[in-house]
């Protein structure tokens, strides 16, 4: 259903630390993908992205439009992402299922939607708004949460699926996001995978997390652990080739090592592909004549 235009294997997150060595470098890196409100209001930021753009595909992180608010995303907010989205002509461009907004004030957090009768018709107006202003489909990204809401009536991949039926939307799906809740809240993140459509999936995200006393918390300040590279196989099985980036926000390292670890992404997408080739060939094989 998604288009990922030139978006292909791995990427890496765009961090303002790498991207002089980046243009100097143009070290061997599939795509970036760059926090959108980072660069509003053009000046260097923005042209220094569209620089970056030159050289390598870009894809659009959002952090703000608050798509769960009960308001509808700031006017000047989605003006500034659709200056933005002309300028860089991204692949994708995505989004949170979060909401940052209430009674006239704004919380700088990827505060959880409470899974209750009515919040699905209000976020689709919101993925309605941002899908028609950018002309273009949009790709809503699951949210880590660190405590359930009382008489939620379904999962976070149920409302996503909902969302992707009613809108055309996509889902940028965060494995890490998914093993976060699944330590916190008891969650099975293989039957969440299975909850989403095989067809909506137009990017995923690996990072790592760390622990606060006994909650997990999605810093992405560490290296991804193995139980994300596991439900990022199991994932790549399910909905195939996609693009998946590594995300890399707090205790930022060297680039030289982020690359490193980044190399260890390309061979986890290079076996994913691989498999799926072999699993073509034996039906193929096997097909009566």
């Amino acid at each position: 259903m998604m288009n990922p235009q030139a978006l292909m294997g791995a990427g890496l997150g765009l961090r303002a630390p790498y991207a002089a060595a980046v243009l100097a470098q143009r070290p061997r890196v599939g795509w970036w993908e760059a926090h959108s409100e980072n660069y509003f209001g053009g000046g260097e930021p923005a042209a220094a992205l569209s620089r970056v753009r030159e050289h390598y595909p870009v894809s659009l992180h959002g952090v703000g439009l608050g798509l769960g608010s009960l308001e509808a995303p700031a006017p000047d907010h989605l003006k500034q992402l659709q200056t933005l989205v002309a300028r860089i002509e991204p692949a994708l461009v995505s989004e949170h299922l979060s909401w940052n907004r209430a009674g006239g004030r704004y919380f700088n957090d990827l505060l959880p939607v409470p899974r209750v009768e009515g919040a699905i018709d209000v976020i689709a107006e919101h993925i309605d708004a941002v899908q028609n202003a950018l002309s273009r489909p949009l790709l809503v990204e699951n949210v880590s949460a660190y405590i359930a809401f009382d008489g939620e009536l379904c999962t976070e991949a149920d409302m996503l699926a909902q969302l992707v039926a009613r809108t055309g939307c996509g889902v940028l799906l965060d494995v890490n996001n998914l093993y976060v809740n699944a330590l916190n809240l008891n969650i099975d993140p293989l039957d969440e995978l299975a909850r989403l459509p095989k067809d909506c999936v137009g990017e995923i995200h690996v990072a790592g997390f760390e622990w606060l006393d006994s909650i997990a918390i999605d810093s992405h300040g560490a290296p991804v652990c193995d139980a994300v590279w596991s439900l990022l196989d199991a994932a790549l099985d399910r909905f195939g080739p996609t693009p998946v980036l590594l995300e890399r926000d707090t205790n930022l390292p060297p680039l030289d090592a982020l690359l490193e670890e980044y190399g260890r992404l390309e061979k986890r997408v290079a076996a994913a592909d691989a498999r799926l080739h072999s699993a073509q060939g034996a039906m193929h094989e096997a097909a009566p004549c």
